[in-house]
């Protein structure tokens, strides 16, 4: 066994979380600033637009915000635009984070008039801080409880106006009475090539790169519909053409780039084409089980269900049954083998 040392271990250490501070650093720089710079969603940009100005001209707070859909598409994004329009104070916390009711006390009662208060993650809330946020949200009050056993009393404390906003990557998980409280609802979709080349080129021109209209093309086309992916995809196609070009991305360069990253025509990667060809080859298409597949694959079934199968059902790549996981015709064709006649019949 190799010893290293120490010393070098903790540079690179240190390096590595300078690489992704400086990272995040860049994915906010990248985020649009204002509802017009919001690219697509546009009914929900709309919708927004009216709510934050009739609640500026009335001088009130925004109603409660939920905005779900799934991750990378920009709740994020429109939570701080939210702030920006209003011209307030944002406060950002996940829902795990929120472990105690004291947790939201220290953040609904250290909150300016009029701030948004933005909850990433809300479904994740435990129940009882679910139930301290509805009468904040409600009647912007705070009962809080001092004391224990017989001598215990509540004593309420009222909360400045304040905008809640909530973003979810899973809306079946919240309950009833916490959506209901929200008083505008809205979810974002993925996004059209046509759009995703516009956030290219946005993000190209903020990183100072020059981008033609085929490297836009290429990159939005294996985006998987995503803001995020394609902001990502685009700083990795920029340092291959840094290195091996004149920092110019052609449509010539960025297929290239993107093979390099192993990243096909249809946005998959080597993993995803990696659990396609295990059903495919390995079980003849299939049906195979959560645990058997993600056994095949060394991975946890978690990972598999939340990571990998969300966007190979959105492309109609496999399909879940009672029975369990199977390639589609269009799976088969992805990987290049013919539909075995087993598999035909499951069509």
């Amino acid at each position: 066994m190799i010893s290293r040392d120490p010393a070098l271990e903790a540079d690179e250490r240190v390096a590595e979380a300078r690489s992704h501070g400086a990272d995040e650093e860049l994915d906010r720089s990248l985020r649009p600033k204002r509802l017009a710079d919001f690219v697509n969603q546009e009914q929900v940009t709309e919708q927004l637009e009216v709510f934050i100005e009739a609640a500026r001209r009335r001088g009130e707070p925004l109603d409660h915000v939920l905005l779900a859909g799934p991750p990378g598409l920009g709740k994020t994004s429109l939570a701080h635009i939210i702030a920006v329009e209003l011209e307030a104070e944002i406060v950002q916390t996940a829902g795990p984070a929120l472990e105690r009711k004291a947790d939201v006390a220290a953040f609904l009662t250290a909150l300016e008039p009029g701030s948004v208060f933005f909850i990433d993650e809300i479904h994740r809330l435990g129940r009882a801080i679910e139930e301290t946020l509805y009468p904040a949200m409600e009647d912007r009050r705070l009962p809080v409880v001092l004391g224990q056993g017989a001598g215990a009393r509540t004593v309420t404390l009222d909360l400045p106006p304040f905008t809640l906003v909530g973003a979810t990557t899973r809306t079946g998980l919240l309950t009833t009475p916490l959506r209901d409280r929200f008083g505008l609802c809205h979810r974002l979709e993925h996004y059209d090539a046509e759009h995703l080349a516009r956030i290219a080129r946005r993000s190209a021109r903020i990183l100072g790169v020059e981008i033609e209209v085929a490297g836009e093309r290429a990159i939005a086309a294996r985006s998987r519909g995503t803001p995020r992916v394609a902001n990502r995809l685009l700083r990795r196609v920029r340092d291959f053409a840094d290195v091996r070009a004149a920092g110019v991305i052609t449509g010539e360069i960025a297929n290239e780039a993107l093979g390099m990253l192993e990243v096909d025509e249809a946005g998959l990667d080597r993993a995803d084409r990696t659990l396609l060809e295990a059903i495919g080859r390995k079980f003849s298409g299939g049906p195979v089980g959560l645990s058997t597949l993600a056994a095949s694959l060394d991975e946890e079934p978690d990972t598999v269900e939340d990571v990998y199968e969300p966007y190979l059902l959105q492309q109609g790549l496999i399909k879940r049954t009672p029975r369990g996981r199977v390639l589609t015709e269009r799976g088969f064709s992805h990987i290049g083998i013919e539909v075995p006649e087993r598999a035909a019949s499951l069509f």
